[in-house]
């Protein structure tokens, strides 16, 4: 018995990159794949990263993620565009861009939010467009496991992975000063707020801890590739964990003496 090939129209090619310059010394990486979902380009470049960083090609110095792209700024004295560019291509070519499982050293974190009306003025909203109960929403949001994707500005966590049956859009109207803590959604993905700012995403909670704290070394506990859970806690709770820096699980969180708060290994 022979097996025939299947037609050359239904093959499909592996998804290749493509590499912008920007600027002088840096080259923007995305992946080329007209089909390919957003989810899939997130996949994408988060594996590109992992590919870079394992590889170290001469001359990068370092790399910056996005949502669905890696720029990746180098030493142009010692290499060219198209020299790091056909250096990308034959890593990825070697390691490719299929999805390897978690990235090592990879930590989990469960994070507790507070759902009350002033906490979370966006998630009537949010149920409403996505034709679900206030109470599945949170189901779908809390019973997901996301990873941090990227880092933004002031340190925020951008995750993606969010359960959602469809995605969420953003604000009509940007907030001009979001709290600190606040837990928003667009899309399928989620943030948490560092510090008060504005933002056109859409708050569905608010954590009592603090995420990013510049009296700790690092300033952040997180960085990407970490996995994040969300866990409801009653009202109650807040005063009991407001302001306690954020841990991995596993660790324990005590206040400093001057007010604020430090983390130690349990």
């Amino acid at each position: 018995m022979t097996t025939q090939p299947p037609p050359a129209a239904t093959l499909r090619r592996p998804p290749g990159v493509q590499a912008v310059p920007f600027g002088d010394s840096a080259l923007m990486l995305s992946i080329a794949d007209a089909d390919a979902d957003a989810e899939a380009r997130r996949a994408g470049a988060r594996r590109l990263r992992d590919v870079l960083l394992e590889v170290r090609p001469y001359g990068v110095l370092n790399l910056v993620a996005g949502a669905e792209s890696l720029l990746v700024e180098f030493d142009c004295l010692a290499v060219s565009h198209g020299q790091l560019a056909q250096t990308v291509n034959l890593a990825v070519a070697g390691l490719g861009l299929q999805d390897t499982g978690p990235v090592p050293g990879a930590k989990d974190f469960v994070i507790p939010m507070v759902v009350s009306d002033g906490f979370s003025p966006d998630l009537p909203a949010v149920a409403e467009e996505l034709g679900l109960s206030t109470e599945a929403t949170l189901e779908a949001f809390t019973s997901s496991v996301l990873s941090i994707n990227l880092l933004a500005a002031a340190m925020a966590p951008m995750m993606a992975g969010v359960q959602f049956p469809g995605q969420v859009s953003r604000c009509a109207e940007p907030r001009t000063d979001v709290a600190p803590g606040s837990i928003m959604v667009a899309g399928t993905s989620a943030i948490i707020q560092p510090f008060p700012g504005p933002s056109g995403w859409k708050v569905i909670g608010r954590t009592p801890l603090t995420i990013c704290d510049i009296r700790e070394d690092p300033a952040t506990s997180y960085r990407p590739g970490d996995r994040v859970r969300f866990t409801v806690i009653p009202d109650s709770k807040w005063a009991e964990l407001a302001g306690r820096f954020l841990r991995p699980a596993g660790c324990q969180q005590a206040r400093h003496p001057e007010g604020g708060t430090h983390g130690s290994e349990a």
